[in-house]
């Protein structure tokens, strides 16, 4: 049930991540709060496909 996802920064739109999520727990798009090493601080990163 678990789906591998990539994480995308929401300012420089650069794919930073990779992990796993559960479909049956978070059946959207989830969010994350991550470090950015291009933007140099932490910002907001989003599923996408």
């Amino acid at each position: 049930m678990r789906d591998n996802i990539t994480l995308e920064c929401t300012e420089c739109k650069r794919r930073n991540y990779t992990t796993t999520k559960n479909k049956r727990k978070h059946s959207g798009r989830v969010e994350y709060k991550k470090y950015c090493p291009w933007c140099n601080k932490h910002i907001t990163h989003k599923e996408t496909k």
